[in-house]
């Protein structure tokens, strides 16, 4: 808690005299001067889930209209976000900006092809101040994410740093994970930062603590962990409580790379609906945070969550994804009594430019502000977008329609099996592996794949859908052990009957599965070329690097055998489109869901 200030250094502050205590038996109780110290507001500006989204990444809010209904507001881009934020830093001096992790990676190729340097270049304009790490800041290993931090041009991936910027400066803002730890014992980075408003006797202290999810390690490439232990969140959050009262925290942020999901808009402040893998943190935590700044779903929505448990009653906000919202958030602080006496926020949509989408166009909008463009944010973009587009432009070949994300009852989708396709055919031939079988993960596809009118599609379009730059591994594995990779698509980690994790495969394999049944017995009539697949039989199967090596749950990859190495994932789909005049693309009919007996 604050040092307790004596009467007479108040009154002097305020420029008041104090008040005479009344004579008493037993000791004088000091009194409070006549005059008040006002509360001071503090403005906190959200965001989450940026993904190096820098260009305006075509994405619509649907949003109330007058009168009724909903109307499409186009939304994002790093020069309209930094429009909006700035703004919204003019309305109070007393603020701090922040993100909920994944700020970069899992990027469009403007930002990806330069490491994503142009992000953080980006966010040093904008006047971020703290960002938590999310699971995709590990994307590329720590020894990366340092750099993005320090600077620096160390090359710790197979694309080459500072292609355009010689003297790469890393992050003037602070990355925190405070539940991240190295073999040292102590943190990779920070856990938490401090930022003071207001001066003398109305000087306020806001505590910011970042982390991100303890299931990192299961979301990225091992390898890029490895050495790193991931903790438990509220854990860390509780146990930081204590330190940032010594040090004079007057309220406390927590910015958390988890969320949840709502059954309402992205404004309803109404947490109806709250649900997922935030929601058992929250209930432990400290009931001394005041506000929970999130992340991860890429949802949207604000909740009072005094309304489900009125000992906890802390904000908790998200701002959904690229860019395309920021949440604008109040605190007015008691300098006093050091605490929050009141908390509002309100998520604002970052209307930049229209834009014509696979539905048709979608419009700027006079019902919902309009931000400009920051000019020096934009001159950014512009610089590493131009170096960008000799690649991103390039036709590389054409399909026959749109390879959509959108999942089949059964939960394989077009696009996924697209890529499990171009895959297999990049590792079929013997001297390539010997590939029998391949298996994508669906939650690593980020965009789908719409061609122009004469179906061209570019290297940007295929490496925003495979963004990750993952390498192909071929294993050995036996039909026993491929049945069980798919069992852990519904009982592994976070993958479960209620949230399955689905495989999407590869044309010549099939199978059924069956969740009324217990665990070990869901897959049912599993073939290869219309065999039955053998349990002690053994079969060359195709991975990315990323599954391989056991992510998203699906460890038994792990024991594969007589590994062979491949080309990276997007080169192998540019080459399975180029090799055919006009692709048909494939029918999501390879995996049947099956009704319960």
């Amino acid at each position: 808690m604050r040092t307790i200030m004596t009467l007479a250094a108040l009154a002097a502050l305020c420029g008041c005299a104090t008040a005479r205590a009344p004579e008493l038996a037993t000791a004088p109780v000091p009194q409070a001067p006549e005059c008040a110290i006002a509360p001071v507001s503090v403005k906190i500006i959200a965001f989450n889930d940026f993904h190096g989204a820098l260009e305006p990444p075509r994405q619509a809010i649907a949003a109330p209209a007058p009168g009724g209904g909903e109307v499409r507001v186009p939304a994002g881009g790093a020069a309209f976000l930094a429009s909006a934020i700035a703004g919204l830093r003019a309305a109070n001096p007393n603020n701090a900006v922040v993100s909920a992790g994944d700020l970069i990676s899992a990027s469009p190729l403007v930002s990806a092809l330069f490491l994503d340097e142009p992000t953080i270049l980006a966010m040093n304009l904008i006047g971020l101040d703290f960002n938590a790490v999310g699971n995709h800041e590990f994307d590329r290993g720590r020894a990366e994410l340092l750099r993005m931090q320090n600077g620096g041009c160390a090359r710790n991936t197979a694309l080459t740093p500072c292609r355009l910027d010689p003297d790469f400066p890393g992050a003037r803002f602070r990355f925190l994970a405070a539940n991240v730890t190295a073999q040292t014992g102590r943190t990779l980075l920070p856990g938490y930062g401090m930022r003071s408003f207001g001066a003398g006797a109305g000087e306020v202290r806001v505590g910011f603590i970042g982390l991100t999810l303890k299931e990192t390690p299961t979301h990225v490439t091992p390898a890029g962990v490895a050495g790193l232990a991931f903790g438990d969140e509220a854990e860390a959050i509780n146990a930081l409580v204590p330190r940032l009262r010594a040090e004079g925290a007057d309220a406390i942020v927590v910015l958390i790379h988890q969320g949840v999901s709502t059954s309402v808009g992205y404004n309803d402040s109404s947490c109806a609906g709250m649900d997922g893998d935030l929601m058992p943190i929250l209930a432990r935590l400290d009931p001394a945070i005041d506000l929970v700044v999130s992340g991860h779903t890429h949802n949207a929505y604000i909740c009072d969550y005094g309304r489900i448990d009125p000992a906890r009653p802390f904000l908790v906000t998200s701002a959904g994804r690229y860019g395309t919202i920021v949440t604008d958030i109040s605190l007015t602080v008691d300098p006093v009594a050091g605490r929050v006496l009141e908390r509002r926020a309100g998520n604002v949509i970052v209307q930049g430019e229209s834009y014509v989408g696979s539905s048709g166009p979608v419009t700027v909008t006079e019902h919902y502000p309009r931000f400009p463009a920051d000019p020096a944010v934009a001159a950014l973009v512009d610089l590493y977008a131009a170096a960008a587009a000799p690649i991103a432009l390039r036709i590389v070949g054409r399909i026959d329609g749109a390879a959509l994300r959108d999942k089949s009852p059964a939960g394989e989708s077009v696009l996924g099996n697209l890529v499990a396709d171009a895959h297999l055919a990049a590792t079929r031939a013997p001297e390539a592996g010997g590939a029998r079988i391949a298996f994508t993960n669906g939650a690593g596809l980020r965009a789908d794949i719409v061609p122009a009118a004469d179906g061209g599609v570019t290297y940007g379009q295929l490496f925003a859908a495979q963004p990750f730059g993952n390498n192909l591994v071929v294993k050995s594995l036996t039909g026993r052990q491929i049945r069980a990779v798919l069992e852990q698509q519904f009982d592994s980690g976070a993958n479960s009957v209620a949230d399955p994790n689905m495989l999407m495969v590869s044309r010549g394999f099939s199978y059924g599965y069956d969740l009324t049944r217990p665990p070990g017995r869901r897959i049912v009539d599993a073939r290869l070329d219309g065999e039955p697949l053998g349990d002690d039989a053994v079969y060359r199967v195709t991975t990315n690097s990323f599954l391989a090596t056991g992510g998203d749950n699906f460890t038994v990859f792990r024991d594969g055998t007589e590994a062979t190495g491949g080309p990276q994932d997007v080169d192998a789909l540019e080459q399975y489109i180029a090799a055919t005049e006009r692709l048909a693309l494939p029918a999501p009919d390879r995996i049947a869901r099956l009704a319960p007996r």
